[in-house]
């Protein structure tokens, strides 16, 4: 009957081993501490930096022109969102064509965006963190219902 081999730990081993195990240990607890610290929301909204995302979608079986006339921070109206300040995005569908994105808790930036497949967006900001945003089909200058993405720097 062959006898089983026994796994055997060289200096070499051990000393990779420990030092692996300080520095993850060390790297969550660092992660930890910025995370829970109070200027966490506040680090992320500095200038130059992404203060928001949205991806709106609309309900997934219903599509983007079911998005309700009043604003809404539902989950199902977005396949991402982001807002630095860690509060809530709205969407609402002021009419055809024509949208409003809040990202609560930011005022006073800029936005740009992109649509589906080859058609473009007019992002223009209105006051309290909200953006007017107006997909056009490629090459016309008519509005349509048409998923989109927004970022605000």
């Amino acid at each position: 009957m062959p006898r089983p081999t026994r796994l055997a730990i060289t200096p070499g081993s051990a000393i990779a081993i420990l030092a692996l195990f300080f520095a993850l240990g060390g790297s969550a607890f660092a992660v930890g501490e910025r995370v829970h610290g109070p200027s966490a929301a506040q680090q992320r909204c500095s200038n130059g930096a992404v203060r928001g995302v949205a991806v709106v979608t609309g309900i997934p079986s219903q599509g983007i022109a079911n998005v309700p006339g009043t604003f809404t921070s539902a989950r199902t109206m977005f396949a991402r969102r982001f807002n630095c300040t860690g509060k809530a995005i709205q969407v609402r569908r002021v009419e055809f064509g024509v949208f409003e994105v809040r990202f609560v808790g930011i005022s006073g930036m800029s936005g740009f965006g992109s649509a589906v497949s080859d058609a473009y967006l007019t992002v223009e900001p209105l006051p309290g963190g909200v953006f007017r945003v107006i997909p056009h089909p490629a090459g016309r200058d008519d509005r349509a219902d048409l998923p989109f993405t927004l970022v605000v720097l």
